[in-house]
């Protein structure tokens, strides 16, 4: 089963993300490679020469991205910002957040509202015989 190119796409956009993730954890240079390969087969999707591809937003992006995780400062601070505004998916934001000590702006509380108070009964006569 071939699948579509929209969903493909998605599935590798999806699949660099946890990479980014998963390096930010471990730090390690096996999960490093990991990314900039991913990184290269998204960049190289649609190329019809495989030896010479133009394309390198992602492994250029995924490189910043290492060495902003690598060593933080104030530069690196500001794209990892960048890199975590542009995550649509809620959870993989708060993720990547946690693991790289970005605060978030803290959406306001939802207060809910007490129930007014609801007499069933009101408007009834009393209970009593009926008359009848």
């Amino acid at each position: 089963m071939k699948q579509e190119p929209v969903e493909l796409h998605a599935r590798m956009l999806r699949a660099w993300q946890l990479a980014i993730l998963r390096f930010a954890v471990t730090l390690d240079n096996a999960d490093r490679l990991a990314l900039l390969a991913v990184a290269s087969e998204i960049d190289r999707l649609g190329q019809e020469d495989e030896e010479n591809f133009a394309f390198g937003f992602f492994r250029r992006t995924s490189a910043e991205l290492c060495a902003a995780i690598q060593q933080p400062n104030e530069a690196a601070d500001g794209i990892l910002k960048q890199y975590l505004a542009r995550i649509d998916d809620a959870r993989m934001k708060r993720a990547f957040a946690a693991v790289t000590g970005i605060e978030q702006p803290q959406l306001p509380s939802v207060r809910r509202r007490a129930k007014p108070e609801i007499d069933l009964w009101k408007g009834l006569r009393p209970p009593g015989r009926v008359h009848g």
